[in-house]
Formats: C-alpha cells, sequence, structure tokens
C-alpha cells in the first residue's frame, strides 16, 4: 500500500535567484489575473466557460516554466468547478478571485522541472539554477512534486511531496479516550487529564499591537512601511509557528497513547464567526483534528468525530440532560447526584458515543453505518458579481 507524504524544507536563494523567483511570482500573478478576465469576459458575453485547452493556449510563453503556467490553469478551472457543483447543490461559494502580490504565494512544478540532490544539500529548478536547502531529515520515498512558497516574511521554503511504501502498522494497546476541546482548558480527556490552554497570541498581543501600529503610521508605498511590514510578519511568524509545534507535539504523544480518540465535530470555523473568534483561531481546533487524523495512521490508531450536541448537558451517568451557562464549570446532575468538571463530563460522553454506536463519522470523512454527517454551509464573497457568480 502506498501514501503521499509532505516535506517542507527552508531555501536559501542567492540575491539573483531570490529576484528571479520574485519575478515568477509577479509573472504568475498577471496570468492568473489575465485568465480570471478573459473568463469572465467570455462568460459576459456568450453564458459559457473556456475549456482547459483554450487556457492553455492563452499561458504558452509567458515567461513561466510550462508546467507552472499550466498549473495555474488548472487551478482555476478546478475553482470554476467547485463553483458550479456548489451553484448546483444549491450551496453559496466565492468565484475565483482577482490576485495581488500579497495573495501570489507559489510556483508549482506538478511533474518535472526539478531534481533534488540532498547528498549535496541542492535543489536544482528551472530556470533558477540549484538553490541551497536546509535539509534537516531525509526525504523518503519517490519525488512527485515541488511547491515554491514564500512567506509573507520573505522567506522560501521548498515543499516536496513524495509517494511511500507504507509498512504495516503495529497494534496500539494503549486505552480509548474521549477529548472535549475548550478556551480555558485547550482539552479535557476523560481520564481525567487536563491539557492547559497555551494562548499563544495573548503571549505576544503586546508586540503585535506595537507592530500593527507601526505599521499603520508608515507612509504608504515607503521602505519604512516595507520594513514595518516585514517586522509585522515575522511576530505572526513567530506566533504560528509555536502554536503547530505545541499542536504537532500534543498530537504525537496522543495517538502513541490511544487507539482511538474521540472528538466532537466541530465547525470551528462557524463558530469562530459568531462569538470568541480571536480565541477560537488561536486554540487551533481544526488543524489539531487535522493533525491527528493523518498521524494516527500511522500510530495504528483511529480518530472518530461524533455528533456535539448536548455533550455538556447530558449526564455521564445517567443521561439526563441539564441546562448550563457557559459561566457554569461543573457539572451537577439533579436526578443521579453526579457531580464533576463540565468539561469532564462532556470527555466521557463523546468517548460514549463513538463506542456505544451514538451516531459518528471518520475524521476522514467516511461515515460508520450509523453515520453523523454535518451540513457544512459556505461563506458567499462579497466580491460576487454578475448573475452567475452571485451562485
Amino acid at each position: 500500500m502506498k501514501a503521499m507524504r509532505a516535506w517542507k524544507f527552508r531555501l536559501y536563494p542567492t540575491k539573483t535567484q531570490a529576484k528571479e523567483l520574485q519575478t515568477h511570482l509577479w509573472l504568475s500573478k498577471e496570468l492568473w489575473n489575465d485568465l480570471l478576465e478573459f473568463t469572465i469576459n467570455l462568460y459576459d458575453n456568450h453564458q459559457m466557460f473556456p475549456t482547459k485547452r483554450t487556457l492553455r493556449e492563452i499561458v504558452k510563453n509567458s515567461g513561466l516554466y510550462s508546467q507552472t503556467s499550466q498549473e495555474l490553469v488548472d487551478r482555476l478551472t478546478d475553482a470554476l468547478h467547485r463553483k458550479i457543483e456548489m451553484k448546483k447543490r444549491g450551496q453559496l461559494g466565492g468565484f475565483p478571485r482577482f490576485k495581488s502580490m500579497d495573495r501570489m504565494k507559489s510556483l508549482v512544478y506538478p511533474q518535472s522541472g526539478f531534481s533534488f540532490k540532498a547528498d549535496k544539500m541542492k535543489l536544482k529548478v528551472t530556470p533558477f539554477g540549484e538553490i541551497n536547502v536546509k535539509l534537516h531529515r531525509p526525504v523518503k520515498g519517490t519525488i512527485k512534486t515541488l511547491t515554491l512558497k514564500k512567506e509573507a516574511t520573505g522567506k522560501w521554503y521548498a515543499i516536496l511531496t513524495s509517494e511511500i511504501e507504507v509498512k504495516p502498522i503495529p497494534k496500539n494497546n494503549g486505552s480509548e479516550v474521549g477529548i472535549d476541546l475548550g478556551l480555558i482548558n485547550f482539552a479535557v480527556l476523560s481520564d481525567g487529564t487536563t491539557i492547559k490552554n497555551p494562548r499563544h497570541l495573548k503571549k505576544h498581543q503586546d508586540n503585535l499591537r506595537a507592530k500593527q501600529k507601526a505599521l499603520s503610521r508608515a507612509k504608504p508605498g515607503s521602505s519604512n512601511r516595507k520594513k514595518a511590514k516585514n517586522r509585522l510578519a515575522a511576530v505572526h511568524e513567530k506566533v504560528r509557528n509555536t502554536r503547530r509545534d505545541f499542536l504537532h507535539k500534543l498530537s504525537r504523544q496522543l495517538v502513541n497513547a490511544h487507539p482511538l480518540l474521540a472528538l466532537e465535530d466541530l465547525a470551528s470555523q462557524e463558530m469562530a464567526e459568531q462569538r470568541l473568534g480571536k480565541s477560537i483561531n488561536d486554540a487551533g481546533w481544526s488543524e489539531f483534528i487535522s493533525m491527528l487524523s493523518y498521524k494516527a495512521e500511522g500510530a495504528g490508531s483511529r480518530v472518530v468525530l461524533v455528533n456535539p450536541k448536548n455533550t455538556t448537558k447530558e449526564c455521564s451517568r445517567c443521561g439526563v440532560l441539564t441546562d448550563k451557562a457557559l459561566s457554569e464549570r461543573q457539572h451537577n446532575c439533579p436526578s443521579c447526584g453526579l457531580s464533576m468538571s463540565r468539561d469532564l463530563n462532556a470527555a466521557i460522553n463523546i468517548l460514549t458515543r463513538a463506542t456505544g454506536g451514538t451516531p459518528e463519522r471518520q475524521a476522514c470523512g467516511e461515515e460508520t453505518t450509523t453515520g453523523y454527517k454535518h451540513n457544512w454551509q459556505v461563506s458567499s464573497s462579497k466580491q460576487e458579481a454578475h448573475a452567475f457568480r452571485r451562485g
């Protein structure tokens, strides 16, 4: 059995290479905008979209590597197809948008145009030549694709995908556990373990506020504004890296210790849009569940997402529902007298639903025989125009 894996490495291009990479990003941005403008005009005038073949004729001689320009065509046609399918289902969804340089961050090589020399710590990419790479771990499997990505701080990264052979997974003999994600504590486990919320954003809040104020006061288009923007991006990068480090370490510990991990199927994005958005996004619930899901595959574990309805209200001993305000942190059952932390009570209910036949679904999206399926809704874009793009 084979699987795909991604490997991310820091690149150290020379000044000349960095300038060429930036030029190709600009060419990609211009090409994307030209393709999108052609697509919109064709639809407005003839009520039809261009074929992929037509778009690929447009990108010839664009100045980009051929497959990189063709990948932009694939990206645009895929976005259009998603929009069409969502409209057929009666769902709202944004139409592809024009991009500025801040929104064009990557150059993709889907098949060829690059070679990886691990022994020399070099990545040879057409047309930039050999770029120095920080190889902090060996790449396993057969390399398939390459993405050159520029972060907001100006740092360049290479993201390689490879196809690896999956070895037989040993059985995980640990205990099954339910996990209740929260904001006061990041998580409470059904075995009583409490994981504190590190609140990464709060630790850097004063620094972020100062950097944002300096950016706001800088004159638009000036070199000082560019420097202030980079300083602000560096702090945001620090916050993101510390959050991901915490989530990676915690998810690895959990999948190694437990054969089954049950969590609520939370619509965290919708929750963030309604209230406590900054805290929810800082906690990184969705990213954490994603990490658990793909790491569980190689650890002999399984991640199950259950219906979150009434996990806090329901008594884990007798099943009686008791309304609680958000400020009430203790579960006190009026029926059986059970008294415990509301988060621990919820974690036990989550595990019970995952193991007792209550509606559930796999984290990868595959429904079980009693499958609970969230009715996902996608918000529309404020920039939509014309009849089709309004969805």
